[in-house]
């Protein structure tokens, strides 16, 4: 990390203060907006990454840089991707795919130390056959008195040290000093006061560094017009640019496989929102662009956000 940082950086930390989506009327609105956020972030940042799960919102956001990388001569920066151990193989695959296609240089962020003393989820690790490194999150950060905890990441201690441990050590690795992040207002309560800049500068929780997020201004229908508007017939090639929006998987256009379009399988087979493979379940049959976003909870199928852990983990450094 740069020693003069945050000082060379010139951004407003309450860009989009007390907004909404309300605020964005339309996805014009919306993307003009991203774009600007997005290009603020590239240039002003010495060394940004951009977060990259393989879902929905950090595949926009990951378009939306290398949209603006390309119009204004800016470098990509890397993606970091945390690998917990438990993701579904469909998105693992997903993700090589599209890092190959899109030419990315892809950081696997992962906490090995823990992934050594487990077999499969749900194995219990015991606190004391950690290193020193996650022992101290686990006793003196998380102030966890247990003597073990289950390889899962729907509990505090599991979340903290398979994502937040290892981002916060890819950070410092690094020297990343913008994280562009795919978080929305709407998805989550504990995200709902973020900002488009958002400083994270404690040296005592994680190593200092903002937070850039470019599509706060989006609901969850927003996302999805803006694959299938925008996203989807500019990055396939033989896709047609009128907003076609397939019904599932054997709607797609012809010469267009599955497999052509960056958006994850999980999502056609149903599921909303991408977490782990044992604690996330699907929504329903039908792809998620085509379910009750208005009436439904985008993340109810994650064990994770069902125990209210989001405000706490965030606190530690969690997106």
């Amino acid at each position: 990390m740069t020693e003069d940082f945050p000082e060379y950086v010139d951004v407003d930390y309450r860009d989009g203060e007390g907004e909404s989506p309300d605020d964005y009327p339309s996805l014009d609105h919306k993307i003009k907006k991203a774009v600007e956020v997005t290009k603020k972030g590239l240039e002003e940042y010495r060394n940004p990454a951009v977060m990259w799960t393989g879902g929905k919102d950090s595949t926009l956001t990951l378009y939306f840089i290398l949209e603006v990388a390309d119009e204004y001569d800016l470098e990509v920066p890397p993606a970091v991707f945390l690998d917990h151990f438990q993701h579904f193989p469909e998105l693992m695959e997903f993700v090589e795919r599209w890092a190959d296609r899109w030419d990315l240089d892809v950081v696997y962020a992962r906490n090995d130390d823990v992934g050594a003393l487990a077999d499969e989820p749900g194995d219990e690790i015991q606190v004391e056959d950690l290193d020193d490194h996650n022992q101290r999150h686990v006793k003196e950060i998380l102030e966890y008195d247990e003597d073990s905890f289950p390889f899962l990441l729907d509990t505090y201690v599991g979340n903290h040290l398979l994502k937040t441990v290892p981002l916060n050590d890819a950070i410092e690795e690094h020297g990343i000093d913008g994280i562009i992040s795919g978080v929305r207002w709407d998805e989550q309560d504990a995200r709902a006061d973020e900002t488009f800049f958002s400083p994270r500068h404690d040296p005592d929780i994680y190593p200092p560094h903002d937070r850039v997020q470019p599509i706060l201004q989006f609901a969850e229908p927003d996302v999805w017009e803006a694959f299938w508007s925008y996203v989807v017939p500019d990055t396939v090639e033989a896709y047609p640019d009128d907003g076609y929006v397939p019904q599932d998987a054997d709607d797609l256009p012809e010469g267009v496989e599955k497999e052509d379009v960056p958006v994850s399988p999980k999502y056609f087979a149903g599921f909303r929102s991408l977490g782990s493979e044992v604690s996330t379940d699907k929504s329903a049959d039908e792809p998620a662009w085509l379910q009750d976003m208005e009436n439904t909870t985008e993340r109810s199928g994650r064990a994770q956000d069902k125990e209210d852990l989001m405000e706490r983990l965030r606190d530690l450094g969690y997106m």
